[in-house]
């Protein structure tokens, strides 16, 4: 080599070029595909790494155009090839993410990269970089530990981020060029990833023992409190299950783009030890408050892994299951409180639910027309769905309002409240809230989630106040 010729600059892909790990990528769409090929991991990890990378990679077809890049590491990259430096993309991922990769953005002159039989990592990958370039002739942007060898071998690098003090153990050895920040993950970062706001829904839990006019009991109530600690744990770890399986839908959502794992904020391995960290947690609360509700819990958990998994997919059943895991929160906590559900509170959540599940997947699709889009990625509706999406989330609504007036004129009222006849104002009030609902809707002012904005909007919190005025000029027993 020319002296005068500026070394070779060899970069890594996994957590420096990329703000992601592509074999998790890889792992997570394959997942969501076929979710039995976990059990086949461990025979081929039996021939080693290179080989399950490889036969993950077959089985899936990546949208690498979507996979978030280190801005500063491709900057850096592409003003080295600007001043006429050979730039190697030198990666353990396997070739066929590596070509992938090369064809999104056309930088790179040369690629060694894992190919099924050798797995191109640590002394490994320094050994293939000395061969080819020789000792001290190249230089070397990595983010692991496991690179410290390819370091060594290297004539100066960079590294991307400080892992376990990186930098100082690289420069034992090589001297260090640059070091790139890595991203700082925000406190508001994790709220989103755990959806703590996402907690507020399991106040349903609180609706038996207080519809049975119980909730003064402190021996019905906390058991109650706990149950609803057991579920927000449990749905934190479903969202963040669902985000990983949702990656490559999500950074095609307008919104969903952000959230802390598609974006690259949130490494894929914490994701992937969260998820059953917090489910473990859930399920020992569940466990201490019985039998009857650990069930009920399991088969909570179990839809939302169904949901995750595949029904979310299948147009109307999605937007059942999502009506019908709200029911199961109303039973959770009428089994906490050891306090009946009547089948005439079942009846009226599942058609409130049910519009209001309709309303997110129409809000979605609005959207979707918008961005001049006909196909809801992830899910089963196109953009000519529309209108009968908004028919039927309107007349689950008014049903829910029917139900309402009937369960008004039943003798069991009687026995709850003196003046059951007042109950009878709370009936236009829901009618004009769904109305009001569906045509925030129908002009694209509803949030992505119809019972956060519930949560959020102060016109509904007044129709919950003047329900619970209603409520009490019933004069409950």
């Amino acid at each position: 080599m020319n002296p005068d010729t500026p070394v070779p600059l060899c970069v890594d892909l996994d957590g420096t070029l990329l703000l992601s790990d592509s074999l998790l990528e890889s792992l997570c769409q394959l997942l969501k595909k076929s979710p039995w090929v976990i059990f086949l991991a461990p025979v081929w990890l039996l021939r080693g790494r290179a080989n399950l990378k490889r036969q993950i990679a077959r089985r899936v077809e990546l949208d690498v155009g979507q996979w978030p890049l280190n801005a500063e590491v491709l900057d850096f990259v592409q003003a080295a090839k600007t001043q006429g430096r050979k730039v190697v993309l030198a990666t353990a991922a396997d070739s066929r993410i590596a070509a992938a990769i090369q064809e999104r953005l056309n930088l790179f002159d040369e690629i060694i990269s894992s190919d099924g039989a050798t797995n191109l990592s640590g002394k490994t990958k320094a050994a293939a970089l000395e061969q080819r370039f020789g000792a001290k002739k190249f230089d070397y942007i990595g983010n692991s530990a496991s690179d410290l060898p390819v370091w060594q071998a290297a004539h100066s690098g960079c590294v991307a981020g400080n892992e376990d003090g990186l930098v100082a153990r690289v420069k034992k050895s090589t001297p260090v060029e640059r070091v790139f920040a890595p991203p700082r993950v925000s406190v508001m970062a994790w709220a989103r990833a755990l959806r703590i706001h996402q907690w507020s829904k399991n106040l349903l839990l609180l609706i038996p023992v207080m519809s049975a006019h119980q909730w003064t009991d402190p021996l019905r109530l906390w058991p109650v409190i706990f149950g609803m600690a057991a579920f927000s744990l449990c749905a934190s770890s479903v969202y963040v299950l669902n985000d990983l399986l949702d990656l490559e839908a999500d950074r095609h959502h307008h919104s969903k783009r952000h959230r802390p794992f598609a974006s690259g904020k949130i490494p894929l391995a914490t994701g992937l030890t969260m998820a059953p960290a917090l489910l473990f947690l859930a399920a020992v609360v569940a466990c201490c408050l019985g039998w009857k509700f650990a069930a009920v819990f399991g088969a909570y958990y179990v839809t939302t892994l169904l949901y995750s998994l595949r029904l979310k997919q299948i147009a109307l059943l999605d937007v059942l299951a999502l009506a019908g895991l709200y029911c199961v929160r109303i039973l959770a906590g009428g089994v906490a409180a050891d306090v009946p559900v009547t089948d005439w509170l079942i009846m009226f959540s599942l058609f409130v639910f049910l519009s209001l599940a309709f309303v997110k997947r129409f809000t979605e699709i609005n959207v979707l027309q918008q961005a001049g889009d006909n196909q809801l990625r992830g899910r089963g509706y196109m953009g000519s769905d529309a209108e009968l999406i908004s028919t039927m989330g309107i007349g689950s609504g008014y049903l829910s309002v029917l139900v309402l007036a009937m369960y008004i004129n039943n003798p069991l009222v009687t026995s709850l409240y003196r003046r059951p006849q007042e109950l009878w104002l709370a009936c236009p009030l829901l009618l004009y809230w769904i109305s009001r609902v569906w045509l925030l809707a129908h002009r694209g002012s509803m949030h992505d989630d119809p019972i956060l904005f519930a949560l959020s909007d102060r016109l509904s919190w007044v129709v919950v106040l003047l329900l619970a005025i209603i409520g009490f000029a019933a004069g409950p027993r």
